[in-house]
């Protein structure tokens, strides 16, 4: 039972240090992580020494023990792969985007706008040159981080006019 318990505790961390490193324990180009190896020698650890536990022959404790260990480490790495998709690689700029005003905008830069991009699941802080009252469409000139300054949609056309 000792080796099932040094395993699972090796395991675990190797899983407390590769969850806040990230990458840096991932091997073969990021073939396997270190997040789903560190939890399968835990489940590696837990599934041996809870047949252990309970009296069973120590042949089916390692076997048991490593066919688990293997499907997480399968299913772990698989789910690792799929956050590593969905991560967004550079900013993607909101300029000429259109919405509408939730929140009073004002000039001191305090203001919100719900925009019309189905990427766009929450409100944004937003700033102006003149005030803009809740409800009035307005579009995207410019974007600071998660901030974005907008004016009302036609304002530019007047202004050229």
């Amino acid at each position: 039972m000792l080796t099932f318990l040094i395993i699972g505790g090796i395991g675990l961390v190797l899983l407390l240090v590769a969850l806040p490193l990230g990458d840096v324990l991932d091997f073969g180009d990021g073939a396997l992580s270190g997040t789903s190896l560190g939890a399968g020698a835990v489940v590696f650890g837990a599934i041996g020494a809870i047949v252990t536990a309970n009296g069973l022959p120590t042949v089916w404790a390692y076997v048991g023990a490593a066919l688990f260990a293997v499907l997480t480490v399968l299913v772990v790495q698989r789910l690792v792969a799929r956050l590593r998709a969905t991560e967004d690689g550079q900013p993607r700029s909101l300029t000429g985007v259109t919405g509408v005003v939730t929140a009073t905008i004002t000039p001191s830069g305090s203001g919100e706008v719900s925009l019309d991009d189905a990427r766009e699941l929450e409100r944004r802080l937003a700033w102006a040159d003149v005030a803009i009252e809740p409800g009035t469409r307005v579009v995207v000139v410019e974007q600071s981080g998660s901030r974005v300054k907008v004016e009302p949609v036609g304002a530019a056309e007047r202004r050229a006019s």
